[in-house]
C-alpha cells in the first residue's frame, strides 16, 4: 500500500488512508494468532488486536467525539447509548476513522485472518458510526439484524475500535459474548483503549455490553461488513433480536415477546414500518437497492 500519511509541519495528516495503512501494518504483524484465535473460538468466532494505531493518534480520535448531547440517544429496556452516523456533522477525524476500516487492503487483511471471502464494507454505516456510552449505559444481549439497509447482503463481521484511554474491566461497559446464547455465561473482553475487537455476526452471535458503572464516557468507532453469502451457507433472516439476562427473567419474556411481534410486523412489511434513520446520507454516494453502493 502507499503510503498517504501527509506531513504539515512535522505532524501526519490522520487520513482514512493513512490509519488504514498502520492498521493493515497491524494485523499482518499478528496474522497467525489472529486466524487462531478466530479458528478456537468458534461457534462465535472472534480476534482481538491490541495497539492498532499509535497511542497519539486513538487520542486524537477520542478527543474528536462530540458529547454525548450531539448525538442521537437509544433509549429504552433494551439498550442505552449515544449513537451517531452523520459523520459530515462532526468532527472530520471520525468519518476517517470510521472508513480507515474500509479500506480495500485492510478488508483484504480481515478476509486472511477470518477465512471469509468476499467481505463488503458498509459505506453507509447503516447501524454503524460512532457510539457514546455514559455512566449507567447498557447494552442487552442481543443478535444483530441479519442483512443490509436493502436486505440484499449478510452482515457478517462487527468491527469495533475502542478509543477511551485507561478503561479497564472495573469501569464495566465492556464487550459480552454469549456463545451458549444469553443464559449461559458470557465471554468478557473489556473495552480497552486502542483496541480492536472483530466478531461474527450470524444467528447465534449473542453479545451485550455491560453496565457503565465508572464516572467516564465508553467511545467506539463501528464498523459492518457485509457478504452476499449468508454464514454457514443457509439463507435466514431476523430482525435485531434483544433477550434479559441471566438475572432479568420478567425482561427476557417481555423481550421475547418483542421479538416475536417484530418479526410478525417484517413478514408484513419487509423492509420496516418506518425508515431506520441509522445511517450515512452521503451526498457524494447515493446507493441503490441491488446493494451496490
Amino acid at each position: 500500500m502507499n503510503s498517504a500519511s501527509m506531513q504539515q509541519g512535522g505532524a501526519v495528516e490522520l487520513t482514512r488512508a493513512a490509519l488504514g495503512e498502520r492498521i493493515v501494518q497491524r494485523i499482518r504483524a499478528e496474522a497467525e494468532r489472529l486466524s487462531a484465535q478466530w479458528r478456537a473460538t468458534a461457534p462465535l468466532n472472534y480476534f482481538v488486536i491490541d495497539d492498532v494505531l499509535p497511542g497519539e493518534w486513538a487520542a486524537q480520535i477520542r478527543s474528536a467525539f462530540p458529547p454525548g448531547r450531539q448525538m442521537m440517544l437509544k433509549r429504552s429496556w433494551r439498550e442505552l447509548k449515544y449513537v451517531a452516523a452523520q459523520m459530515d456533522r462532526y468532527h472530520p477525524l471520525l468519518e476517517e476513522s470510521l472508513y480507515a476500516f474500509q479500506m480495500p487492503e485492510v478488508v483484504r487483511e480481515v478476509e486472511r485472518a477470518t477465512g471469509l471471502v468476499q467481505l463488503d464494507p458498509d459505506e453507509m454505516l447503516y447501524a454503524g458510526g460512532i457510539s457514546l456510552m455514559a455512566p449507567g449505559h447498557f447494552l442487552n444481549p442481543h443478535i444483530d439484524n441479519s442483512h443490509d439497509k436493502f436486505r440484499s447482503r449478510y452482515r457478517v463481521l462487527n468491527l469495533l475500535y475502542y478509543v477511551s484511554p485507561n478503561w479497564t474491566e472495573a469501569h464495566g461497559c465492556n464487550l459480552e459474548l454469549w456463545p451458549e446464547g444469553p443464559a449461559g455465561k458470557p465471554v468478557v473482553i473489556v473495552s480497552q483503549f486502542n483496541r480492536l475487537v472483530v466478531m461474527g455476526t450470524h444467528q447465534g452471535s449473542w453479545h451485550s455490553v455491560s453496565r457503565n458503572g465508572s464516572r467516564q464516557d465508553r467511545c467506539c468507532v463501528s464498523n459492518y461488513y457485509f457478504s452476499k453469502h449468508p454464514p454457514g451457507g443457509s439463507e435466514y433472516f431476523h430482525v435485531t433480536s434483544f433477550r434479559g439476562r441471566p438475572e432479568q427473567p420478567l425482561r427476557d419474556l417481555a423481550l421475547r415477546a418483542d421479538i416475536g411481534l417484530r418479526m410478525a410486523l417484517r413478514r408484513i412489511f419487509p423492509h420496516g414500518v418506518r425508515p431506520n434513520p441509522h445511517f450515512y446520507a452521503r451526498q457524494d454516494a447515493v446507493p441503490k437497492p441491488d446493494g451496490d453502493q
